[in-house]
């Protein structure tokens, strides 16, 4: 497993929800790192999504909607 405490994250993950005549919301609810074999990701869930669609952005990607801190 990456050593999560010393490296920082590559990505985050958030749900995505889609509202209607509205941008879709989206809410931050973990992070992800590199597995060591090169072939995966760590991830870490700070929240378990019930609905939505689970999206997982570079940490140098923001998401060009609304989203909740």
């Amino acid at each position: 497993m990456a050593d999560q405490k010393n490296t920082p994250p590559t990505h985050r993950l958030f749900v995505v929800k889609e509202r209607k005549g509205a941008k879709d919301f989206w809410t931050p609810v973990g992070e992800a790192w590199p597995h060591k074999s090169g072939t995966g990701f760590n991830i870490k869930l700070d929240a378990l999504p019930t609905d939505g669609e689970l999206v997982m952005l570079d940490k140098s990607q923001e998401p060009e909607t609304e989203t909740q801190h």
